[in-house]
């Protein structure tokens, strides 16, 4: 082993001990947050490009420093899960991101059939390296990549595609399936010793890890902080699963938001948060919801809230969203430049909504369409959509007050459902219950069974 990868290695278990040794000094666990906020800086502030004006607000975009490297990561991070299929448009997308401080970008080889870091890469290479860190994944889900040789085939795309020569952040895709997943995709085979390796030797310059469904995978990996040195992990974190995630999943060993971030938090690993809005569900919540933050902020939208709620946790180093719109960038970033933490009293307001939330019979969809394509046709997340939209308008659950009211209701769900989904084949009735979906979902809905739902909702007397 060279000098240099020594050093690394003693200077990165040294940054470990530090930071165990920060928290173990303040005696500090679950529910620290407040500790923190009060003996470091929730953020910093990083100058936009070109702009210094927005309308009339100032053009400041809160960041954080990543522990360690001391670099400044903005805390909107820009998801390129679904981009334009048209590079111009991204080129737009990425130039307004980066003239207002967001230096974040996250993708990986799946999104878009590895369009994706395709249009990425040809946005960001047209920027000076150290402007921007780009975030992207081992995304060997499928059986067929565990290899080692299709792997790191996977990980040499990555830098093609991106048009980099080292990689800023990358991770572990989707990790949660049991062990016995975990061990084929990067254990037994050595992919995750390869992937330690490029860290030392700087081809990756921070390792990590997504975390989708079984806890146990969660735990093994960062209960083993001392010996793999996480630089950061990335969870779904958002008001709703703060606290509801394992009940309303339905899942013997998923775990709540809480309980992920407290745990990275304790280990003094940083989080990366995906679906702050649960994919989209907290732009479109129910009126009588909506007008409780209203009420509060009436100039804020509701996906604002979400947005300063995960914000305001000292120990979230980005929060990504998925801007394929100009508009919803625009909002974003305005919400982030700076931010403006939740209080007390309005953490308390969101506690009771998502209270609420969690008694409502949707289907934990966050349209991330990993399920497809449906050998089928059938649009998935398409009509979980409709589904969950038609709970939050009462449209469902039928009520059974009255047998009109019953057939009303019943007829503008079918009404709906048509002009959502206009193409028949790919109704919830094509299902042919063959599961090839169940391995792919990482939320682990049982699609056959919520398919059979709709069918039977739609037929209802």
């Amino acid at each position: 082993m060279s000098k240099q990868i020594i050093a690394r290695k003693m200077e990165r278990k040294e940054k470990d001990m530090s930071r165990r040794e920060f928290l173990r000094r303040l005696g500090m666990g679950a529910g620290s947050t407040m500790a923190l906020m009060a003996l470091e800086p929730l953020s910093v502030w990083a100058k936009g490009g070109a702009h210094e004006k927005d309308g009339d607000w100032q053009n400041l975009m809160t960041c954080r420093v990543q522990h360690g490297s001391g670099e400044h990561i903005s805390l909107l991070g820009f998801g390129m899960m679904r981009l334009p299929n048209n590079q111009d448009e991204v080129d737009r997308l990425v130039d307004y991101a980066i003239g207002h401080g967001v230096n974040y970008f996250d993708t990986a080889p799946m999104y878009m059939g590895g369009q994706s870091e395709v249009l990425t890469g040809n946005a960001l290479s047209r920027y000076p390296r150290e402007k921007y860190f780009v975030a992207t994944k081992m995304s060997n889900q499928n059986r067929r990549a565990w290899s080692f040789d299709e792997s790191k085939r996977m990980y040499e795309r990555s830098m093609e595609r991106l048009k980099v020569d080292y990689i800023d952040y990358y991770l572990l895709h989707s990790i949660g399936g049991g062990m016995e997943s975990l061990k084929g995709r990067f254990l037994d085979n050595g992919v995750l010793d390869f992937l330690l390796k490029e860290r030392d030797e700087g081809r990756i310059k921070h390792l990590g890890f997504s975390y989708h469904g079984d806890v146990r995978d969660f735990d093994w990996l960062l209960d083993r902080q001392e010996e793999y040195h996480w630089d950061f992990v990335q969870i779904q974190m958002n008001f709703l699963d703060w606290r509801h995630a394992s009940m309303r999943q339905g899942r013997r060993h998923d775990a709540d938001a809480e309980y992920l971030y407290n745990k990275c938090e304790k280990a003094g690993v940083q989080c990366v948060v995906m679906e702050p809005l649960r994919g989209g569900a907290f732009g479109r919540m129910a009126q009588e919801l909506t007008d409780q933050l209203k009420a509060v902020r009436p100039a804020d939208s509701t996906a604002r809230w979400a947005f300063r709620w995960v914000g305001s946790f000292p120990n979230i180093l980005t929060t990504l969203s998925g801007m394929n719109q100009m508009e919803h960038l625009k909002e974003n970033v305005q919400t982030f430049s700076p931010l403006d933490p939740c209080t007390e009293k309005e953490n308390k307001l969101l506690a009771d909504i998502a209270d609420q939330m969690a008694g409502f019979p949707t289907i934990p969809c966050t349209t991330c369409a990993y399920c497809m394509p449906c050998p089928y046709g059938v649009d998935i997340p398409g009509n979980f959509a409709y589904y969950n939209q038609a709970v939050t308008d009462h449209v469902l659950p039928l009520p059974a007050a009255t047998a009109a009211d019953h057939a009303t209701r019943r007829q503008q769900f079918i009404e709906g459902y048509r002009a959502a989904l206009t193409d028949p084949k790919t109704w919830a009735s094509a299902c042919q219950d063959c599961e090839e979906c169940l391995s792919k979902c990482p939320q682990q809905i049982r699609i056959p069974n919520q398919m059979a739902r709709i069918v039977e909702t739609l037929r209802k007397r």
